[in-house]
C-alpha cells in the first residue's frame, strides 16, 4: 500500500472506532448532568450530534476501503450495539442516530492484500474529514477539561466519576494526537504514541475499576472478578514500569484482554437481557466491549510482526 493509500485507509479506520467512542463520551456525559446543569447538558448534546455528523461521513466513504479485518474485529459495532442504542436511549429518553449503526453494519471491507485505487477527490474529502474532526475534537478536550475542573473544586456534580472524564480525555487526547500525525502537524507522535500498550492496559484497568463500581452490590462474584481483571492490568503496568519502559507484556496484554472481552461480552448479554444488576446502561457495555476488541486487533497486530 504506498503512502497515500495508507493515509485514507488509516484515516478512515481511524474514524470509524474513534468517532462512535467520541459521540458516546458525548452521550454519556449528556446523561449524567442534572436539572442545575442543562447547560452542559446541552453541550454534550450538541457535541453527540456533530460526532454523528462526522462518524456518517465516515461511513460513506468507508465502503470498500477498510479493511475486512476492522470490520470483523468488533470494535466499529458488535452483535449488541443495535439493541444497547435502542434500550439505552428508550431508558435516558436521549434520542441516538441508529441509522449509523445499520450502515456500518452494511459496509463491505477489502481485504489488506486487494488492489485499492484511490482518487484525488476521495483523498480531498479524507483530508477534510480529518481536519474537521481534529477541531471538533480540540473543542470537546476543552469541554471534558471544564468539566474535570469544575467536579475538582467541588462546583459540579454528575454521576459520571471524576476518573472517568479523566479515562475520556487521555482518549480524546490520543484521537487529536493520531490526527496530527495523520496531517503532518506533529512531529512528536513517538512520543505521544509509542506507549499504546501501556495506555490501552490503563484504559483496561481502569474499566474493569468502573465495572466494579457501578455493579450491584450484590453481584459479589462479578465483582470480584472485575476486581482481579483491575489487579492483573495493574500488575502489568507495574511490571512495564519497572523495566523502565523498555520491555512490554504483549502476549501477557493479549491473553488478559482475550479474558477481560469475554468478560464484558457476558456482562452485554447480562445487562442487554436483564439479568445482571447494576447502573450500567447497555450502551457502556458495549462501548468498553467495542474498546477491548480494539485493543485486541492491536495487539494481535503487533504479534503478527
Amino acid at each position: 500500500m504506498d503512502r497515500t493509500q495508507g493515509y485514507v485507509v488509516n484515516s478512515l479506520e481511524l474514524h470509524l472506532f474513534f468517532v462512535r467512542i467520541m459521540k458516546e463520551h458525548a452521550f454519556f456525559l449528556k446523561v449524567g448532568f442534572l436539572l442545575p446543569n442543562a447547560n452542559l447538558a446541552g453541550e454534550g448534546e450538541h457535541f453527540m450530534r456533530k460526532f454523528e455528523a462526522l462518524l456518517a461521513r465516515a461511513i460513506a466513504l468507508s465502503d470498500c476501503v477498510v479493511c475486512r479485518c476492522v470490520l470483523d474485529s468488533g470494535e466499529v459495532f458488535t452483535e449488541f450495539t443495535d439493541c444497547a442504542e435502542r434500550q439505552t436511549q428508550r431508558l435516558t429518553g436521549t434520542c441516538i442516530n441508529r441509522e449509523l449503526t445499520a450502515c456500518a453494519m452494511q459496509l463491505k471491507g477489502r481485504d489488506s492484500n486487494d488492489d485499492l485505487c484511490v482518487s484525488q477527490d476521495l483523498v480531498n474529502q479524507v483530508c477534510r474529514l480529518n481536519r474537521d474532526g481534529l477541531a471538533l475534537v480540540e473543542y470537546f478536550i476543552n469541554y471534558k477539561e471544564r468539566i474535570l475542573r469544575s467536579i475538582q473544586s467541588c462546583n459540579l456534580f454528575t454521576v459520571n466519576y471524576p476518573l472517568l472524564i479523566e479515562h475520556i480525555l487521555r482518549e480524546a487526547r490520543l484521537y487529536r494526537a493520531y490526527l496530527m500525525r495523520l496531517e503532518g502537524l506533529s512531529d512528536c507522535s513517538d512520543q505521544e504514541l509509542r506507549d499504546s500498550e501501556l495506555f490501552w492496559n490503563q484504559i483496561m484497568m481502569e474499566h474493569a475499576l468502573f465495572i466494579r463500581g457501578l455493579l450491584d452490590p450484590s453481584e459479589d462474584k462479578l465483582i470480584d472478578t472485575a476486581d482481579d481483571f483491575a489487579a492483573d492490568y495493574k500488575y502489568l503496568l507495574e511490571a512495564s514500569a519497572a523495566a523502565n519502559d523498555k520491555i512490554l507484556c504483549g502476549d501477557n496484554a493479549l491473553a488478559l484482554t482475550r479474558k477481560f472481552r469475554d468478560f464484558k461480552h457476558a456482562g452485554v448479554e447480562g445487562i442487554e437481557g436483564c439479568e445482571i444488576r447494576s447502573i450500567i446502561l447497555p450502551l457502556l457495555a458495549d462501548h468498553v466491549l467495542r474498546e477491548a476488541n480494539h485493543y485486541i486487533r492491536l495487539l494481535e497486530n503487533q504479534a503478527q510482526r
